[in-house]
């Protein structure tokens, strides 16, 4: 079973306007329900990312908010772009823009071509829709392969393409499902770079993802889905402090140094061998401090100490009863502790 986590609650303050809320969202499929009362509130602007394991409604959540799928009657009230997604899905579909797991890039056709495509989808005068291309192609460093089929073009090339289709139309709010699944590393990152481009622009990105450190790396704040429940959801840091096993680890190389700490520290957990004490702690300035304070004013000297503080991988688990934690595979390894 999940281990209960609260979900950290926002301050009093005024909160800003929302690019896409929910209260109370809902959807079932015949017997199965998928959503089970989601409140969502995405201030414009910001990165937000919804994790969870798969099954777990992330993908329903994306259809439903980008209009693709309808939540059915009594499914909560939602408003995405200011617009209200039941009584206006048009208004909704003319604000935002979608990027799914799988390209929507047509390989039969030029770069170029799909461009000029979407152009025409969003009913941009001739003129302006190959000025609008050409910008895009440009941006996305996609000049020299405009003219050459899509099906000749990389998997990072292609989801670049992807994004480019996507702002042709000039969208505020953009949902990217899972959009970096199965490039490598360097083309994940040129993604990142793209999509921190967008939130400067003023662009509210929705994003779901399989990879714990891009979400760490790119969210303002952070949802985990569990069994079509929001299980918490805050910034990176918040979530982390929810999950217990932060600790300091002091190194000695002195026996008589280990030993006075040793007696002096008694809540820290000893390994008599590596000479080393383990003390709880959730990796805070304050707490730092009156550790190296402790150590000053009893003229003891730790030869090393570094700090461990739970990682997203340590939330996901915590939060999600164990289910198998979203493929990092193609992450390079990600060290959980600093040392000074």
């Amino acid at each position: 079973m999940p281990m209960p986590v609260p979900v950290p609650r926002r301050g009093s303050g005024q909160e800003s306007p929302a690019a896409v809320s929910a209260v109370g969202l809902r959807k079932s499929y015949g017997d199965k329900l998928v959503l089970d009362g989601i409140d969502l509130h995405i201030p414009a602007g910001t990165v937000f990312a919804l994790l969870g394991p798969n099954g777990a409604g992330k993908t329903t959540v994306v259809k439903i908010l980008s209009t693709l799928v309808s939540a059915g009657h009594g499914s909560g009230a939602v408003r995405v772009g200011g617009h209200d997604l039941a009584a206006d899905p048009q208004a909704v579909r003319a604000a935002i823009g979608v990027t799914g797991q799988f390209s929507a890039v047509d390989n039969l056709i030029t770069g170029e071509e799909n461009m000029l495509l979407m152009a025409e989808l969003h009913h941009l005068a001739r003129g302006e829709g190959r000025r609008v291309a050409a910008e895009l192609l440009e941006r996305f460093d996609l000049t020299e392969a405009a003219k050459k089929p899509a099906s000749t073009y990389s998997g990072g090339m292609k989801r670049r393409l992807d994004i480019a289709m996507t702002l042709v139309g000039n969208p505020r709010i953009i949902f990217l499902d899972e959009p970096t699944t199965g490039l490598d590393p360097r083309s994940r990152h040129t993604m990142w770079g793209i999509i921190r481009e967008l939130v400067t622009d003023g662009v509210t990105v929705f994003l779901t993802t399989q990879y714990l450190e891009e979400a760490d790396e790119l969210a303002d704040r952070i949802a985990v889905l569990d069994d079509g429940k929001i299980a918490a959801e805050g910034t990176a840091e918040e979530l982390k402090r929810l999950v217990p096993g932060g600790h300091v680890r002091l190194r000695f190389t002195d026996p008589a140094a280990y030993r006075s700490a040793a007696s002096a520290l008694r809540e820290a957990t000893r390994d008599d061998e590596s000479l080393t004490l383990q003390l709880p702690s959730d990796g805070s300035q304050r707490e730092l401090r009156s550790i190296l304070d402790w150590l000053d004013a009893a003229d003891i000297e730790a030869d090393e100490l570094t700090v461990h503080t739970p990682d997203l991988d340590d939330v996901f688990f915590a939060l999600t009863g164990g289910a198998a934690v979203p493929d990092r595979s193609n992450q390079p390894n990600q060290p959980k502790e600093t040392g000074r």
